[in-house]
């Protein structure tokens, strides 16, 4: 493995599951020191060091940076993770749910950002890594407020990414499909025939089954890493095909 990472300190939110617990997982393996800031500690323990953080509430992520910074005087890597869904179109969303997945998604990730960007200057190596959605490219059924709030993470990344620039910043996205998380296996339970729910997603996406979250980490990493000094501004597709291929029916 390599230790592109080594001496470097990342920051991790949404770390204790799924994708983000995938993410710190990869950048312990490389070298890098982490951080997880989540609502809870979930599996991160064996590789990251557990910061409690509500992305959803500026205090909360003033107090997280705070406790940060009791342990390190550097950043180098940021992964805007955390975030929530919502399934509904726009003539059954409530301004409630309209405003919790606006302010998780997109200001929660502005939050963030905006304490860990004057620690990043000081990096020679410094990388923000944001996880929006395929839903922000592709119209997916009920997924309204989900959509919005991920189309505006892509276009937040665009503007981060001119913004931090003369900063050394490099500023990226991720664009997952459907992937097999613990949050998605959830809405599956909820549903009257979970078996049924599962096979309609993996036959949503062209390869024929759920993108796996070390494959969206890899990708996060890969975007992350310092041998990858001049990719800013972009977003990498992990989607098993669903937005480029089109496979005929058989």
């Amino acid at each position: 493995m390599d230790k592109e990472f080594l001496g470097l300190t990342a920051i991790i939110t949404g770390a204790g599951s799924g994708i983000g617990l995938e993410v710190a997982k990869g950048l312990k393996e490389r070298g890098a020191t982490v951080f997880g800031f989540d609502i809870n500690q979930g599996d991160m323990a064996a590789y990251a060091t557990f910061i409690k953080c509500d992305i959803g509430d500026a205090a909360s992520v003033e107090n997280a940076f705070a406790e940060f910074k009791k342990s390190s005087k550097t950043l180098d890597v940021l992964i805007n993770n955390a975030g929530i869904g919502s399934l509904t179109t726009v003539e059954h969303e409530t301004d409630e749910i309209w405003h919790k997945v606006l302010n998780i998604n997109v200001v929660g990730t502005a939050r963030v950002s905006k304490h860990a960007i004057p620690l990043l200057r000081a990096s020679k190596s410094a990388a923000i890594v944001n996880t929006a959605s395929i839903a922000a490219i592709d119209g997916i059924p009920n997924r309204a407020a989900y959509s919005a709030s991920k189309g505006a993470v892509m276009t937040l990344t665009l503007a981060m990414a001119t913004d931090h620039l003369a900063d050394g910043i490099r500023v990226n996205a991720v664009n997952p499909a459907t992937t097999d998380t613990p949050w998605v296996k959830k809405l599956l339970d909820q549903s009257a025939d979970s078996k049924a729910a599962r096979t309609a997603l993996e036959a949503r996406q062209p390869m024929g089954r759920l993108v796996a979250p070390a494959e969206i980490a890899n990708a996060i990493i890969f975007l992350a890493s310092p041998l990858q000094a001049s990719v800013t501004g972009t977003a990498i597709n992990i989607d098993g095909g669903m937005h480029s291929l089109r496979i005929p029916k058989k």
